[in-house]
């Protein structure tokens, strides 16, 4: 009987440390994106000519982040349900 709790507390654990890491990977994915449009509206403002370059470089910077981070949620996901 002993056995059999502490597997059902492992899994829960488990499935605590997934949805703890799924969180933190969408707040770093927030400061992360916030920080990419932040810093381009400062650049688009010390430069205006350059703006296009600086849209086109921080789409795609962004949407890494994104990557990274429907990654980690699917990963979180796997570990609560598998």
């Amino acid at each position: 009987m002993i056995g059999l709790s502490m597997i059902l507390a492992a899994d829960a654990l488990a499935k605590l440390g997934a949805t703890v890491g799924g969180g933190l990977a969408v707040i770093g994915a927030g400061i992360g994106i916030g920080k990419i449009g932040g810093q381009a509206m400062d650049a688009m403002a010390r430069q205006p000519e350059m703006q296009s370059k600086l849209q086109s470089s921080m789409i795609v910077a962004a949407a890494l982040v994104e990557g990274a981070t429907f990654f980690s949620l699917i990963v979180s996901l796997l570990a609560i349900f598998v």
